[in-house]
């Protein structure tokens, strides 16, 4: 009994050193890459390029100096209608945040790439590296008159 009573005890002994070991943590702690770098990482294949005027019927546009309030609210209306589904104005989406455009990109490329993205995205260096940037998302042919295109335009300016 002894014998027994011994082994028991041997056994509970062993069990009870060999545990584990607990690592408390005060909380947790999760590594990401600041916003900043992420922002310059992806644009960097994506050059500013204000003198490409992209591939399409607009060749020359140029803005009035102040911001035409009735076009940029048919634009408006226009842009919520059909490009939010895409775009927003100071986040990525689906497709590029679209404030601060005109500090990217001419306004002839812009018009061009709302009236033939077709074309744009065959042809344009800039149209192609943001394919590639927003994987392979193609823009959709929205089929806008030129003055729809234009009222769009304007309202981009105020954004």
């Amino acid at each position: 009994m002894k014998k027994l009573i011994l082994f028991i005890a041997l056994g509970a002994f062993i069990a009870s050193c060999g545990g584990k070991k607990e690592e408390k943590k005060d909380g947790f702690s999760v590594n990401r890459t600041k916003a900043e770098d992420k922002k310059e990482t992806a644009n960097e294949g994506v050059p500013v390029d204000l003198d490409n005027k992209g591939v399409g019927p607009i060749k020359d546009m140029t803005f009035a100096n102040e911001v035409n309030a009735e076009m940029a609210a048919r634009g408006e209306a226009k842009y919520a209608a059909i490009c939010t589904a895409c775009h927003m104005a100071e986040q990525r989406m689906i497709g590029p945040a679209l404030k601060g455009v005109y500090e990217r990109r001419s306004p002839e490329w812009v018009m061009n790439m709302i009236l033939n993205p077709d074309g744009m995205l065959k042809e344009d260096p800039i149209a192609k590296a943001l394919l590639k940037e927003y994987n392979n998302a193609i823009m959709l042919n929205q089929n806008l008159t030129e003055d729809e295109a234009r009222d769009v335009a304007e309202y981009l300016r105020t954004l």
